[in-house]
């Protein structure tokens, strides 16, 4: 995955501690809007936005914004940078998932993914009506149909199947809208969105907390896929399903998660060691490095980022306007 080629980098942002004081429990958005604002001056691929997370003191602590509408407010104040909301598949339904990632991908101008979770939260279940939370197998298989939902509604209208006809009083062809019309175990969904196609065709999807038996689903329907350090050697296994499924597998990035530590300040350049190996050894696109919201994000960007440009690993800037072109996947870039 290296062979000439720049890593690409993600930030996950998340509250350093659980709050300790009434004054921890109100959000401070000035924060997270500098964070995400200078993790864009410095040319990372993009932010990845928790909602909450499965287990309590990991990487990923609950972010006290819901992640859609945090993204919607720093589309507002960015302009190149990525920004992935979490957003659960029990939580929501498909349709009105899919409805707000379209609007989100055009408010944001095509920046815009949704980071899909395949690890079931029984405590989340039960705010949902299913306090019985759901087995992995059902999990498994309700959500492989929700993202089927998502993605079939996504593509729901042709790029140019808008007129806006007055003259002749035809708003849309018809012939370029497709109605999903699915029908499933779980889910009954007609279609299409009341929104146009994505300015990058379709929002990034994003897919985290895989175990084994995912992989044909992140195989088959991923763009990015992230690993923990366990499991990265699924990586090629990833690429090789993708291939199987007719896929490009450059059109599928693995982005490996890595934890933040005191190294990263106190020795810059044994941090960009590990990141440089991992990538040389081509086990992996990229990094997800998790942050809390204190100098750590600075740490990062003042002292290993510089170091991993100087060791030509790491592209400076921007290269296209969405970030489905940014990164190199597959699908029409239209501005």
């Amino acid at each position: 995955m290296a062979s000439g080629a720049t890593m690409h980098l993600a930030v996950s942002l998340a509250p350093e501690t659980a709050p300790s004081s009434p004054s921890d429990v109100v959000p401070d958005f000035s924060l997270l809007t500098r964070s995400v604002q200078k993790a864009e001056a410095a040319g990372l691929d993009m932010v990845l936005l928790a909602d909450s997370a499965p287990v309590a003191g990991g990487p990923n602590r609950q972010m006290r914004f819901e992640a859609t509408t945090l993204l919607a407010a720093l589309a507002t104040v960015t302009s190149k940078i990525g920004l992935i909301a979490a957003a659960s598949m029990v939580a929501h339904q498909p349709y009105n998932l899919a409805r707000r990632f379209a609007s989100l991908d055009i408010i944001s101008h095509g920046r815009a993914g949704w980071n899909a979770s395949m690890m079931p939260d029984p405590r989340e279940a039960a705010n949902f009506s299913r306090p019985e939370g759901f087995s992995g197998d059902a999990f498994r298989l309700r959500a492989e149909e929700f993202v089927g939902i998502v993605q079939g509604l996504w593509k729901g209208w042709d790029a140019d199947a808008l007129l806006f006809d007055k003259s002749g009083g035809r708003f849309f062809d018809p012939e370029k809208m497709h109605l999903l019309d699915h029908r499933g175990e779980y889910f009954s969904v007609r279609g299409p969105l009341n929104v146009a196609r994505s300015p990058q065709d379709t929002p990034v999807l994003v897919m985290s907390g895989l175990s084994e038996p995912d992989m044909d689903i992140a195989a088959r329907t991923a763009d990015v896929v992230l690993l923990d350090q366990r499991s990265i050697d699924w990586a090629d296994d990833l690429k090789r399903r993708a291939l199987a499924f007719g896929r490009r597998p450059e059109g599928l990035k693995v982005l490996m998660n890595v934890v933040t530590d005191g190294e990263m300040a106190a020795m810059p350049d044994m941090f960009a060691d590990r990141l440089e190996e991992c990538f040389r050894s081509k086990a992996c696109d990229g990094f997800n490095i998790a942050v809390p919201l204190t100098s750590a994000l600075d740490d990062f960007i003042g002292l290993v980022l510089p170091e991993l440009r100087r060791r030509g690993l790491v592209r400076s800037g921007y290269s296209a306007a969405t970030l489905r072109a940014h990164l190199g996947l597959a699908g029409e870039d239209r501005q």
